[in-house]
């Protein structure tokens, strides 16, 4: 396998990976809230308050997070964004060593 085809196959995986882990994360989610809704009203636990609905709002901001992370923030910065930002870099860097090459050239040949 080529190497390019290899980092094909590696981003592949490690997408299909992050999204079988959001989608869990969901089940997760929602069972979860199930349970924190029947352990609040059916077994009266903490009672006199709706605690859940703090919980399941606390665990739905963060799985807001986690979605926004696989599908925003990851599928705009990949490898080939890395790329382009280590070669911009990399170019600026050079730009800058040569203007002080022949900044230093110039002031050797001036005296």
């Amino acid at each position: 396998m080529e190497t390019e085809q290899h980092e094909m196959y590696e981003y592949a995986r490690r997408r299909i990976k992050q999204k079988k882990s959001l989608y869990f994360h969901f089940v997760l989610l929602f069972l979860g809230g199930i349970f924190l809704f029947v352990a609040n009203k059916l077994l009266n636990i903490g009672e006199p308050t709706n605690w859940y609905i703090w919980a399941i709002t606390a665990w739905l901001f963060i799985f807001i997070l986690h979605f926004i992370k696989v599908f925003i923030t990851d599928s705009f910065m990949n490898k080939n964004w890395e790329r382009e930002q280590i070669n911009r870099l990399v170019s600026m860097q050079e730009t800058k060593i040569e203007k002080l090459k022949n900044d230093v050239e110039n002031q050797v040949k001036t005296q």
